[in-house]
């Protein structure tokens, strides 16, 4: 009888990565609609069907769906970053409209104080991750986070003025994100770096899978 072996060879397969990059999306709907509720945070005007359109389409879907995007490329800081603040977005919305629907009662102060500062703690630890990524990011997230928490004080104290210096910083926090989407977009077109971001780490552009083969 002849002995019969089995052997395994491994084979390197390389993904290269064909579809867009989704970040200026969610940036732009992040940084857009930030501006925008901020100039309101800032006393210019009220809260208005303008807000909330961009908190439920730009802000809310479209992130979410920059979120999911990340998903498919393995990002996962942009897909939570994304996917998150889409739903913190359309959360937001709901806030304000829900009690107008009879959908239970409207938050108290302190209530959206506990919120925002939920949402600061969340921000603070994803400002931890952009130390790996780009300067850019930092200033985004770190920006974000005192927004969120200036925010969290000023409804905690009821001091209308805390809340109006939010509003400012809130409105740097938008154009911040603003600046990266559109640097990622010309960057890309150019093929070179027309607006810098401060990169620490290089982004993957492959993906590399071991697959085992059997005979």
């Amino acid at each position: 009888m002849k002995n019969a072996s089995n052997t395994q060879n491994n084979t390197i397969v390389s993904l290269k990565e064909f579809t867009a990059n989704p970040a200026p999306l969610g940036l732009l709907g992040f940084g857009m609609t930030t501006v925008l509720l901020n100039i309101h945070n800032a006393g210019y005007f009220p809260m208005n069907t303008m807000i909330l359109a961009m908190g439920i389409f730009f802000g809310g879907m479209a992130q979410v769906i920059a979120g999911i995007m990340e998903f498919k490329k393995n990002n996962t800081f942009g897909a939570t970053a994304f996917t998150s603040y889409g739903f913190f977005w359309l959360s937001l919305v709901g806030t304000i409209v829900m009690p107008g629907l009879g959908m239970g009662e409207a938050a108290s102060a302190q209530a959206m104080a506990a919120y925002l500062f939920m949402w600061g703690l969340f921000t603070l630890g994803m400002f931890v991750g952009t130390l790996r990524i780009s300067k850019n990011l930092q200033i985004v997230f770190g920006s974000l986070t005192l927004l969120f928490f200036l925010l969290a004080l000023g409804d905690f104290t009821g001091n209308e003025m805390i809340s109006r210096i939010a509003g400012y910083e809130g409105i740097f926090c938008g154009f911040s994100a603003i600046y990266g989407a559109l640097a990622q977009v010309l960057n890309e077109v150019y093929g070179e770096e027309v607006l810098p971001l401060g990169n620490v780490t290089a982004v993957k552009k492959t993906a590399k899978v071991e697959v085992a083969t059997s005979k």
